[in-house]
Protein backbone atom coordinates (compact mmCIF):
# COMPACT_ATOMS: atom_id res chain seq x y z
CA UNK A 1 0.00 0.00 0.00
CA UNK A 2 1.35 3.43 -0.99
CA UNK A 3 2.05 5.97 1.74
CA UNK A 4 0.65 9.49 1.58
CA UNK A 5 4.09 10.78 0.63
CA UNK A 6 4.39 8.30 -2.25
CA UNK A 7 0.89 9.13 -3.43
CA UNK A 8 1.74 12.84 -3.41
CA UNK A 9 4.86 12.28 -5.52
CA UNK A 10 2.92 10.01 -7.86
CA UNK A 11 0.40 12.81 -8.38
CA UNK A 12 3.19 15.35 -8.81
CA UNK A 13 4.79 13.13 -11.46
CA UNK A 14 1.50 12.85 -13.35
CA UNK A 15 1.03 16.61 -13.07
CA UNK A 16 4.50 17.55 -14.31
CA UNK A 17 3.64 17.37 -18.06
CA UNK A 18 0.62 19.59 -17.35
CA UNK A 19 2.84 22.03 -15.47
CA UNK A 20 5.32 22.24 -18.33
CA UNK A 21 2.47 23.02 -20.71
CA UNK A 22 1.11 25.70 -18.39
CA UNK A 23 4.39 27.62 -18.14
CA UNK A 24 4.51 29.15 -21.65
CA UNK A 25 0.76 29.75 -21.73
CA UNK A 26 0.71 31.55 -18.37
CA UNK A 27 3.79 33.50 -19.46
CA UNK A 28 1.75 34.73 -22.41
CA UNK A 29 -1.15 35.57 -20.11
CA UNK A 30 1.15 37.64 -17.90
CA UNK A 31 2.32 39.66 -20.88
CA UNK A 32 -1.24 40.08 -22.18
CA UNK A 33 -2.48 41.24 -18.76
CA UNK A 34 0.21 43.90 -18.43
CA UNK A 35 -0.49 45.02 -22.01
CA UNK A 36 -4.11 45.59 -20.95
CA UNK A 37 -2.92 47.95 -18.25
CA UNK A 38 -3.18 45.52 -15.33
CA UNK A 39 -0.57 45.77 -12.59
CA UNK A 40 1.89 42.81 -12.60
CA UNK A 41 1.03 41.88 -9.01
CA UNK A 42 -2.68 41.98 -9.84
CA UNK A 43 -2.05 39.65 -12.80
CA UNK A 44 -0.32 37.17 -10.50
CA UNK A 45 -3.19 37.34 -8.00
CA UNK A 46 -5.66 36.69 -10.84
CA UNK A 47 -3.81 33.51 -11.79
CA UNK A 48 -3.42 32.46 -8.16
CA UNK A 49 -7.14 32.74 -7.44
CA UNK A 50 -8.62 31.54 -10.73
CA UNK A 51 -6.68 28.85 -12.64
CA UNK A 52 -8.82 29.30 -15.75
CA UNK A 53 -7.04 30.37 -18.92
CA UNK A 54 -10.08 31.25 -21.03
CA UNK A 55 -11.83 32.93 -18.13
CA UNK A 56 -8.76 34.97 -17.26
CA UNK A 57 -8.24 36.16 -20.84
CA UNK A 58 -11.89 37.19 -21.12
CA UNK A 59 -11.69 38.80 -17.68
CA UNK A 60 -8.71 41.04 -18.40
CA UNK A 61 -10.36 42.14 -21.64
CA UNK A 62 -13.46 43.23 -19.73
CA UNK A 63 -11.33 44.95 -17.09
CA UNK A 64 -9.37 46.80 -19.78
CA UNK A 65 -12.63 47.90 -21.44
CA UNK A 66 -14.03 49.00 -18.04
CA UNK A 67 -16.97 46.64 -18.47
CA UNK A 68 -19.86 46.32 -16.02
CA UNK A 69 -19.85 43.85 -13.14
CA UNK A 70 -22.82 41.97 -14.61
CA UNK A 71 -20.86 41.58 -17.83
CA UNK A 72 -17.96 40.04 -15.92
CA UNK A 73 -20.25 37.78 -13.88
CA UNK A 74 -22.13 36.40 -16.88
CA UNK A 75 -18.96 35.92 -18.93
CA UNK A 76 -17.20 33.99 -16.18
CA UNK A 77 -20.32 31.95 -15.44
CA UNK A 78 -20.67 30.81 -19.04
CA UNK A 79 -16.99 30.18 -19.67
CA UNK A 80 -16.34 28.35 -16.39
CA UNK A 81 -19.61 26.47 -15.97
CA UNK A 82 -17.89 23.34 -17.30
CA UNK A 83 -15.80 23.12 -14.14
CA UNK A 84 -18.93 22.43 -12.08
CA UNK A 85 -19.76 19.49 -14.35
CA UNK A 86 -16.17 18.24 -14.20
CA UNK A 87 -16.21 18.44 -10.41
CA UNK A 88 -19.44 16.45 -10.21
CA UNK A 89 -17.93 13.76 -12.41
CA UNK A 90 -14.63 13.76 -10.52
CA UNK A 91 -16.43 13.37 -7.18
CA UNK A 92 -17.18 9.78 -8.20
CA UNK A 93 -13.43 9.04 -8.32
CA UNK A 94 -12.60 10.27 -4.80
CA UNK A 95 -11.87 7.59 -2.22
CA UNK A 96 -13.41 7.29 1.25
CA UNK A 97 -10.63 9.28 2.93
CA UNK A 98 -11.84 12.54 1.34
CA UNK A 99 -13.39 14.97 3.80
CA UNK A 100 -15.00 18.35 3.15
CA UNK A 101 -11.70 20.31 3.49
CA UNK A 102 -10.10 17.92 0.97
CA UNK A 103 -12.99 18.39 -1.46
CA UNK A 104 -12.81 22.17 -1.14
CA UNK A 105 -9.06 22.09 -1.80
CA UNK A 106 -9.48 19.87 -4.88
CA UNK A 107 -12.26 22.10 -6.24
CA UNK A 108 -9.71 24.92 -6.45
CA UNK A 109 -7.60 23.03 -8.96
CA UNK A 110 -10.05 21.22 -11.24
CA UNK A 111 -8.84 22.37 -14.65
CA UNK A 112 -9.47 20.60 -17.95
CA UNK A 113 -6.11 18.85 -17.93
CA UNK A 114 -6.14 17.88 -14.25
CA UNK A 115 -9.67 16.54 -14.62
CA UNK A 116 -8.62 14.45 -17.62
CA UNK A 117 -5.62 12.92 -15.82
CA UNK A 118 -7.52 12.20 -12.59
CA UNK A 119 -10.51 10.75 -14.45
CA UNK A 120 -8.28 8.53 -16.57
CA UNK A 121 -6.43 7.08 -13.58
CA UNK A 122 -7.46 3.52 -12.77
CA UNK A 123 -9.24 3.08 -9.46
CA UNK A 124 -10.02 5.76 -6.90
CA UNK A 125 -7.82 8.77 -6.15
CA UNK A 126 -6.69 9.90 -2.70
CA UNK A 127 -6.31 13.40 -1.22
CA UNK A 128 -2.51 13.04 -1.32
CA UNK A 129 -2.52 12.08 -5.00
CA UNK A 130 -4.80 15.00 -5.92
CA UNK A 131 -2.64 17.39 -3.87
CA UNK A 132 0.42 16.39 -5.88
CA UNK A 133 -1.49 16.46 -9.18
CA UNK A 134 -2.74 19.99 -8.55
CA UNK A 135 0.21 21.58 -6.73
CA UNK A 136 2.84 21.48 -9.49
CA UNK A 137 0.62 22.73 -12.36
CA UNK A 138 -0.86 25.46 -10.13
CA UNK A 139 2.60 26.62 -9.08
CA UNK A 140 3.77 26.74 -12.70
CA UNK A 141 0.63 28.59 -13.78
CA UNK A 142 1.21 31.28 -11.16
CA UNK A 143 4.99 31.30 -11.68
CA UNK A 144 4.63 31.64 -15.45
CA UNK A 145 2.25 34.56 -14.97
CA UNK A 146 4.75 36.19 -12.62
CA UNK A 147 7.57 35.85 -15.15
CA UNK A 148 5.41 37.08 -18.03
CA UNK A 149 3.98 40.01 -16.11
CA UNK A 150 7.36 41.36 -15.07
CA UNK A 151 9.02 40.49 -18.38
CA UNK A 152 6.33 42.52 -20.12
CA UNK A 153 7.81 45.65 -18.61
CA UNK A 154 11.31 45.12 -19.98
CA UNK A 155 10.92 43.20 -23.26
CA UNK A 156 10.85 45.02 -26.62
CA UNK A 157 7.33 45.74 -27.90
CA UNK A 158 7.70 43.47 -30.93
CA UNK A 159 8.70 40.54 -28.71
CA UNK A 160 5.86 41.23 -26.26
CA UNK A 161 3.38 41.18 -29.13
CA UNK A 162 4.71 37.84 -30.33
CA UNK A 163 4.72 36.22 -26.88
CA UNK A 164 1.32 37.67 -26.03
CA UNK A 165 -0.38 35.36 -28.52
CA UNK A 166 0.90 32.19 -26.83
CA UNK A 167 -2.33 31.71 -24.92
CA UNK A 168 -4.37 32.03 -28.10
CA UNK A 169 -2.15 29.38 -29.66
CA UNK A 170 -3.18 27.07 -26.83
CA UNK A 171 -6.84 27.62 -27.66
CA UNK A 172 -6.19 26.84 -31.32
CA UNK A 173 -4.30 23.69 -30.33
CA UNK A 174 -7.34 22.59 -28.32
CA UNK A 175 -10.19 23.16 -30.74
CA UNK A 176 -8.57 22.38 -34.13
CA UNK A 177 -7.93 18.65 -33.44
CA UNK A 178 -11.38 18.36 -31.86
CA UNK A 179 -12.95 20.05 -34.90
CA UNK A 180 -11.27 17.55 -37.22
CA UNK A 181 -12.69 14.62 -35.24
CA UNK A 182 -16.20 15.96 -34.60
CA UNK A 183 -18.55 17.69 -37.02
CA UNK A 184 -20.45 19.12 -34.06
CA UNK A 185 -17.33 20.81 -32.66
CA UNK A 186 -16.46 22.11 -36.13
CA UNK A 187 -19.91 23.66 -36.60
CA UNK A 188 -19.86 25.12 -33.09
CA UNK A 189 -16.42 26.65 -33.65
CA UNK A 190 -17.31 28.02 -37.08
CA UNK A 191 -20.54 29.51 -35.75
CA UNK A 192 -18.75 31.22 -32.86
CA UNK A 193 -16.15 32.67 -35.24
CA UNK A 194 -18.86 33.86 -37.66
CA UNK A 195 -20.88 35.58 -34.94
CA UNK A 196 -17.73 37.17 -33.49
CA UNK A 197 -16.74 38.56 -36.89
CA UNK A 198 -20.23 39.96 -37.43
CA UNK A 199 -20.19 41.73 -34.06
CA UNK A 200 -16.71 43.10 -34.73
CA UNK A 201 -17.13 44.31 -38.32
CA UNK A 202 -20.82 45.21 -38.72
CA UNK A 203 -21.34 48.80 -37.46
CA UNK A 204 -24.87 48.15 -36.16
CA UNK A 205 -23.40 45.81 -33.52
CA UNK A 206 -20.75 48.26 -32.35
CA UNK A 207 -22.66 48.88 -29.10
CA UNK A 208 -21.97 45.29 -27.95
CA UNK A 209 -19.07 45.20 -25.50
CA UNK A 210 -16.31 42.61 -25.60
CA UNK A 211 -17.65 40.71 -22.61
CA UNK A 212 -21.18 40.43 -23.98
CA UNK A 213 -19.70 39.46 -27.33
CA UNK A 214 -18.12 36.42 -25.66
CA UNK A 215 -21.45 35.56 -24.02
CA UNK A 216 -23.40 35.83 -27.28
CA UNK A 217 -20.86 33.77 -29.24
CA UNK A 218 -20.60 31.03 -26.61
CA UNK A 219 -24.31 30.64 -25.94
CA UNK A 220 -25.36 30.99 -29.57
CA UNK A 221 -22.79 28.57 -30.99
CA UNK A 222 -23.31 25.94 -28.29
CA UNK A 223 -27.10 26.16 -28.64
CA UNK A 224 -26.80 25.69 -32.41
CA UNK A 225 -24.49 22.68 -31.99
CA UNK A 226 -26.80 21.13 -29.37
CA UNK A 227 -29.77 21.53 -31.72
CA UNK A 228 -28.03 20.19 -34.84
CA UNK A 229 -26.00 17.46 -33.12
CA UNK A 230 -27.93 16.16 -30.10
CA UNK A 231 -26.27 13.38 -28.10
CA UNK A 232 -27.94 10.02 -27.66
CA UNK A 233 -27.94 9.35 -23.91
CA UNK A 234 -27.67 5.60 -24.38
CA UNK A 235 -24.80 5.39 -26.86
CA UNK A 236 -23.13 8.74 -26.15
CA UNK A 237 -22.91 9.35 -29.92
CA UNK A 238 -24.46 12.00 -32.11
CA UNK A 239 -27.90 11.13 -33.42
Amino acid sequence: MMTKKNEFFKGAGDGLPIALGYLPVSFGFGIAAVSCGIDPLAAVIISLTNLTSAGQVAGISIIAAEGAYIEMILTQLIINMRYALMSLSLSQKLDDSFRIPHRLAVSYGVTDEIFAVASGKSGMVSPSYMAGLIAIPAACWVGGTLLGAFAGGILPEILKSALGILIYGMFIAIFVPASVKSKGVLVCTAAAVAVSLCIWFIPIFSFISEGFSVIICAVGASALAAWLFPVNDESGEDM
